[in-house]
């Protein structure tokens, strides 16, 4: 039962923070999400499968990669890490989800070897991408200067018992897994309904915006998300430069968080123009409190 609690547990972590190009302390682009064994990745920038051995999460759990745009430095470490899959024997299929007309650079990258598994690249638009055990991923479309999308991790409402009336109903043992099963038991000659002696438990909600300009698409996609990682290339001083590229200020990133309700902001896809991050954090704080700013290997635990 512990194993299956553990496995359960939602875990992210920025395996990438930087943008447009690595630093001696920031990877490109790619944050990893672990649930129920498997991980899956949110775009997959070079060196991915590095830092993911230096970060504790397993290439070869990977089950789905979620590309954002067709950019480079969000996409190049794909082909490392498919071909390292092939090296270890890897069986299962790895699905790979990207904007509409973009397949054909990913496709490229894969063009350059051979492999033992099943490899399926599929364009999708905004809505309901992928369907697992517990949970959904889907897109919406942001602006920049290709095709782009960012993700939402849903993880499905649970229904937890309220002790307090199972009690007073005599409800014991196996009856709860009756209830279940069943959605509803006999007591007494009363019929008791699993709903009411449960309530429920939203899912955990993360969104992911990995390169974009502010929009108010990415406002609806991260209500009252748990976790909102979104792009801060740039600081205030670069609003101008920010607008010409379509990126975002850390000010603008945070001002999504705030009128999407998010409770927590952590800011990613950094310029290394920026010696410290300072600037950024004090920025993104002044207006959603609860912001920080990622460092390659942070963790967020569910």
């Amino acid at each position: 039962m512990f194993l299956s609690i553990l496995t359960s547990m939602i875990k992210v972590v920025v395996l990438g923070s930087s943008a447009a190009v690595p630093s001696v302390n920031r990877n490109l682009s790619s944050v990893g999400l672990r649930f129920n064994g498997d991980v899956y990745l949110f775009d997959c920038g070079e060196g991915t499968q590095r830092q993911m051995m230096r970060f504790g999460l397993s290439y070869a759990k990977v089950r789905c990669i979620f590309v954002s745009h067709s950019h480079a430095d969000h996409i190049v470490g794909i082909a490392g890490l498919a071909q390292t899959l092939d090296m270890i024997g890897r069986k299962e299929p790895l699905l790979i989800f990207c904007p509409r007309g973009s397949h054909h650079h990913i496709e490229a990258l894969l063009s350059i070897g051979n492999y033992c598994y099943e490899i399926s690249v599929n364009e999708v638009g905004e809505g309901k991408v992928f369907e697992g055990e517990g949970f959904t991923v889907s897109a919406f479309e942001v602006r920049h200067s290709r095709p782009t999308l960012g993700y939402i991790f849903k993880q499905s409402d649970r229904r937890n018992f309220n002790e307090r009336k199972c009690k007073s109903l005599g409800i014991k043992g196996r009856m709860f897994g009756e209830l279940e099963r069943k959605g509803e038991i006999t007591i007494g000659g009363k019929t008791v309904k699993y709903e009411d002696v449960s309530t429920v438990k939203p899912g955990i909600k993360i969104v992911y915006a990995g390169d974009c300009l502010p929009s108010e698409s990415t406002v609806l996609a991260a209500k009252e998300a748990d976790l909102l990682l979104h792009e801060a290339t740039y600081a205030s001083d670069k609003a101008k430069e920010a607008e010409e590229n379509m990126h975002s200020t850390a000010a603008q990133a945070a001002e999504i968080a705030l009128r999407a309700g998010a409770k927590k902001l952590v800011l990613v896809h950094l310029s290394g123009r920026y010696k410290t991050t300072e600037q950024h954090l004090k920025e993104a704080r002044e207006i959603f409190t609860n912001s920080d700013v990622a460092e390659d290997g942070s963790e967020f635990h569910f």
